[in-house]
């Protein structure tokens, strides 16, 4: 009995949440992340952690990916422009690490560039047949080149070479929107199966981590760590493009977990979402 008013409470809400207008829903979102902040920080002693859980949540997202790919012998539902984004960023921010500063993300990068340029090599040729390029329409230079752009008038201030900061720069603002080819893909499908919104939702979580972990450290460090990031517009740019990672992806994750509750394996997304 509990159970058939927990989710008659759920679904009352959901039903709700989604006859609001566009602004009362981000302003629910806002409010919501920020709430996630406060436990988090609550429960959550070393904030380093949520990097590393951030790191292990794509890590699980990619395996779902290797999976569906090795398994299921299918690409359809994934979008091929949005690994070549991955692919793109992960090269340039590897690149970066390699001349500025080797660490443990130099490892991680690497093996995710790896990955990801064995699922593109899957994509273009083991399973092209499944690919669905006539719905993978998003053009990538509308963010290739404004973030290029970008990355030209805003970059570190630090003492590295121009070129390298650039670049640096340049990543942080592609990887923050490198999902949108496969937000709208899946926009064109409106049916989103199992694996891809496993694979999607995951990307959504690791983002969440991730952005969680940055605003804690600012918080942790009464600011001082945008001030170790240089002057400037810098240091406010690389956390709003955390945000912006985050909140892309945010109303796709809310109709995942819908799904999930309702107990319904394929993902339905109505129209208009992401």
């Amino acid at each position: 009995m509990a159970r058939v008013l927990s989710k008659g409470a759920m679904a009352a809400a959901a039903r709700w949440v989604r006859r609001q207008p566009p602004k009362v829903k981000a302003f629910l979102a806002v409010v919501a992340g920020m709430a996630a902040l406060v436990l988090i920080r609550a429960v959550v002693r070393d904030h380093d952690n949520l990097f590393v859980a951030a790191e292990a949540v794509h890590a699980l997202g990619i395996s779902v990916l290797i999976y569906k790919l090795t398994k299921e012998k299918t690409c359809a539902g994934l979008s091929l422009k949005s690994q070549d984004l991955t692919a793109l960023f992960l090269a340039v921010r590897l690149y970066c690490s390699f001349v500025m500063e080797y660490d443990i993300h130099t490892l991680l990068d690497t093996a995710a560039l790896a990955t990801t340029l064995w699922v593109i090599y899957m994509m273009r040729f083991r399973l092209k047949s499944s690919y669905m390029e006539d719905k993978d329409n998003f053009a990538i230079y509308y963010v290739v080149l404004p973030c290029a752009v970008l990355a030209l008038l805003i970059h570190p201030s630090t003492s590295h070479n121009i070129l390298n900061r650039i670049c640096w720069a340049f990543c942080v603002y592609l990887e923050a929107v490198s999902v949108l080819p496969q937000l709208r893909l899946m926009q064109n499908t409106k049916i989103v199966e199992p694996f891809t919104s496993h694979y999607v939702f995951a990307l959504g979580v690791a983002r969440f981590l991730s952005c969680a972990h940055w605003v804690l450290q600012v918080l942790d460090t009464r600011g001082r760590l945008l001030t170790q990031l240089g002057y400037g517009l810098w240091p406010s740019m690389v956390l709003l493009a955390e945000i912006v990672q985050t909140f892309i992806l945010a109303d796709f994750c809310y109709y995942y977990i819908k799904s999930l509750v309702g107990g319904q394996l394929v993902l339905r997304l109505p129209s208009g979402v992401v």
